[in-house]
Formats: structure tokens, C-alpha cells, sequence
């Protein structure tokens, strides 16, 4: 079997994609071999997946920046700069080395964006290099421009002529940027592998160079942009389903579930949950308020048990929630975009960082539901748009129909079948 090396860096709702992306390959015939932060490799071993540690763990990286677990969360939504600088740049060339030893006899590197030494080490090994895109703002399109503070100055849809080339300006600045900041980093690694020098403004999107992109997430969350590069597709989100035995079965919450209407749903997702602050004490707030029954995924063992109507838990599969919820309030991460979609329930964004802001303003324009900036999320604030959603039959008959759309897109086996397209068709 021909080996192809899969490579994410980020939270659950990067390293998900790629763990449904590797088992919709091994489904093709091919070898998937994960290459991902130290925290994931357990995961991906456990779906029976081969799997490597190219970056260290989030507790590495914490330990670097002298901060505890909150703070050094805080520091990295603030900034996207600081995200860069402090948790990708610092390992950039002993990421390639490990990358480097993996695909001395890979047929083919599937990364994102963000692994930034993917490109460099199939350049230099001469195998083709796919681009998996799973935030729409990552196609970095003028006619659909990101909605986030970062990109404050462009023009917001509909985009017409003029719209489109002062955007375009607008990016052509922020790469000239990129260059000026880091091309020494990106030349190191280069230099290390024995490759000339290049420009860096690009470093953050698709590579030109990439056999094929393509956006793992809904067309109907964010159609393909008409400036989009050729061999681009967008194929749906790329879930991945926990098998039943994973994991012990949760009595309380099916008895949770089965015992009155349903539940609002609030969770933070797998990183600004370590920063949460007052979020999940204001939610019991609002939920009490209002009258209503909540679960609250708090990211860990909480101090508060569950009281009543109010259910606390670490973690729960979002797929075994989201359908069965009256509303989802959550941080607008991509993972969590797609599996509130697809269980076809209204959403509330509260987003904290980057793309998190662009996806609750998609979800805004689509109809499934509205958005509220993090620090407005109060009691006074969120309540009344709480109560709103709720009783919003527009909303939920919309949310309800994208997640029929989204829950026939099959975005793994899709992007696995375009892999294999073109690499030559099926290896076994």
C-alpha cells in the first residue's frame, strides 16, 4: 500500500478532519500515516491509525512561555501573531525533520495551511503536496473576504468589481507583511533541506504548489469562491464518527436526555474552554433564568456537579448532543460549526479568536442562527437572544434543512475519493 502522510497542527476540531480523512483512505487502499502534535498521537492509535509526534504538546509549548495553562490560552486568542511566534515558529525546523523522515517514502503529503514546513518537505522530496483548507477564509478569496477584526479594512459581501480589487490589496499588503516577518524562518528550514530561498508572504494559504485543495466543510456553509485556484473543491466537513465501544456509555446522560424537552448546549470546544472565565457560570445563570434545561461541557473536571436541570460534563461527542439540543451555544470553532450544522439545531456563536468570528458570521448570514461578541456575553446580553432562538420557527426550520444538506455530503470519503483521483485511483 502506498504510504501518505497527514499532517495538522491545532486543536480537536483540526485533528479530527484528518483522523476521518486517514481512516476514509485507508478505505481507498492507501497507508495514512498521522504526523501530528505530541497531545494526538494516543488518538489517533487508539482508531487504529499509524501515528507520530512532529510537534510537542500543548504543556511544551506552556512550559515555553512561562504561563499558566488560562493565561497562556488567553495570550495565544489574543493574538494571532502570538500564535505563530510562540507555538509554530519555535519548532518549525525540527518539525521538518520529523516530517522530512516520514515521507522519505510517501506517495503524497495532505497538510494544512498552517504546517508550514509541509510544502518545503515536498518540494523536497519531489511527491505531491494537498492542501486541506477546513475554514472557509482559508481560500483566502476577494470576492469572500474573511469577517474578522483582523481583516477589519476589507469590503464585506456581496463584492462587486472594485470591491474585489481593493481587497486584493488589501492581501497583497498582509503577504508583503508576512515576507518582511518571516522569510528568515522559512529559509532556514529551507536552507536545512537544501532548497533556495523563496518568498514567505503566502506561507499561510494553500500552497501554488499543491496538487489539489480542498475545503473540508459544507458548500452551503461557504460555497466555492469564483476566484478560487483551479484543482480547488469543496467537498463538505470532514466528521469524525466515535464508534459506539469507544468509550463507556453515559447512563446519566441518556436518562438526561430521556427526562424532559431538550437541553441548550453550551461548550467552548477544546481550547478557549481552558480559558473560559465566567462563560459556563453565566450559562446556568441564563438557563436558570430562563426556565430551561443545560448541559454544560466545561473541558474538565468541574467543581460544580450537576444540579437538576443543569448537567455538567467534561466532554461529550458532539454528535451524541447537538441533534437532541434546543439550541447550541458555542465558540464558532469549524469542528463545532459542522456538528452544530449537521445536527440541524439553531446556534448562538460567542466567538473568542481568529476564523471563530468570519464562521458566526456565516452562520448568521445563513439563517441557522445569530452571534454575540465573548465579552458581551452576559446575562443581561445573552439571555434575551437565548430566548429568541428558542422560540425562532424560521430559524429552526432552516437549521433543520441545512442539516439534512450537510448530513449528505460525506466530506471524508469525498476528500479521500479526490485523493485518490489524483494520485492515479485506488491503491491495494
Amino acid at each position: 500500500m502506498r504510504k501518505i502522510v497527514l499532517t495538522s497542527i491545532g486543536t480537536l476540531g483540526d485533528l479530527h478532519p484528518f483522523l476521518a480523512l486517514g481512516l476514509a483512505l485507508q478505505r481507498q487502499g492507501f497507508r495514512p500515516v498521522l504526523a501530528v502534535a505530541e497531545d494526538h498521537v494516543a488518538r489517533a492509535r487508539e482508531l487504529g491509525l499509524e501515528a507520530h509526534a512532529v510537534l510537542s504538546s500543548f504543556e511544551s509549548v506552556r512550559q515555553r512561555m512561562g504561563l499558566a495553562e488560562d493565561d497562556a490560552v488567553r495570550r495565544l486568542m489574543k493574538s494571532q501573531r502570538a500564535m505563530l511566534e510562540r507555538v509554530v515558529l519555535p519548532e518549525l525546523v525540527s518539525s521538518g525533520e520529523a516530517l522530512d523522515r516520514l515521507c522519505e517514502d510517501a506517495a503524497a503529503i495532505v497538510a494544512t495551511p498552517f504546517v508550514l514546513a509541509a510544502p518545503v518537505i515536498a518540494e523536497k522530496h519531489a511527491i505531491p503536496l494537498v492542501s486541506i483548507v477546513l475554514q472557509p477564509m482559508g481560500l483566502v478569496s476577494a470576492f469572500d473576504p474573511p469577517e474578522t477584526r483582523e481583516f477589519w479594512m476589507m469590503k464585506s459581501v456581496p463584492i462587486g468589481f472594485f470591491g474585489a480589487r481593493w481587497n486584493r490589496l488589501i492581501y497583497a499588503g498582509m503577504r508583503t507583511a508576512l515576507h518582511l516577518l518571516y522569510a528568515e524562518h522559512i529559509n532556514r528550514l529551507r536552507a536545512a533541506h537544501g532548497l533556495p530561498p523563496s518568498g514567505a508572504g503566502r506561507m499561510l494559504e494553500a500552497s501554488k504548489a499543491a496538487m489539489l485543495t480542498l475545503g473540508c466543510y459544507s458548500p452551503l456553509f461557504a460555497p466555492l469562491p469564483r476566484d478560487a485556484r483551479p484543482k480547488t473543491r469543496v467537498v463538505g466537513f470532514a466528521f469524525l464518527e466515535t464508534p459506539p465501544n469507544d468509550e463507556a456509555p453515559d447512563l446519566e446522560l441518556e436518562r438526561y436526555l430521556d427526562a424532559g424537552p431538550p437541553p441548550i448546549v453550551f461548550t467552548l470546544g477544546s481550547f478557549a474552554v481552558h480559558a473560559a472565565g465566567d462563560f459556563y457560570a453565566t450559562a446556568e445563570r441564563i438557563a436558570r433564568q430562563l426556565g430551561r434545561r443545560a448541559i454544560l461541557l466545561t473541558g474538565r473536571e468541574d467543581p460544580s456537579a450537576s444540579d437538576g436541570d443543569i448537567l455538567v460534563r467534561p466532554y461529550v461527542p458532539h454528535e451524541r448532543v447537538f441533534a437532541r439540543a434546543a439550541l447550541i451555544v458555542h465558540h464558532g470553532g469549524a469542528g463545532t460549526v459542522g456538528q452544530a450544522l449537521r445536527a440541524g439545531t439553531p446556534q448562538l456563536v460567542v466567538p473568542h479568536m481568529g476564523d471563530q468570528h468570519d464562521n458566526a458570521s456565516r452562520i448568521e448570514r445563513l439563517g441557522v442562527g445569530l452571534s454575540l461578541r465573548a465579552r458581551s456575553f452576559t446575562v443581561r446580553r445573552a439571555a434575551p437572544i437565548i430566548a429568541r432562538l428558542l422560540s425562532d420557527t424560521d430559524c429552526q426550520a432552516k437549521a433543520a434543512q441545512a442539516g439534512r444538506a450537510v448530513r449528505k455530503e460525506g466530506g471524508a470519503d469525498a476528500a479521500a475519493a479526490a485523493i485518490a483521483a489524483a494520485l492515479g485511483g485506488k491503491h491495494r
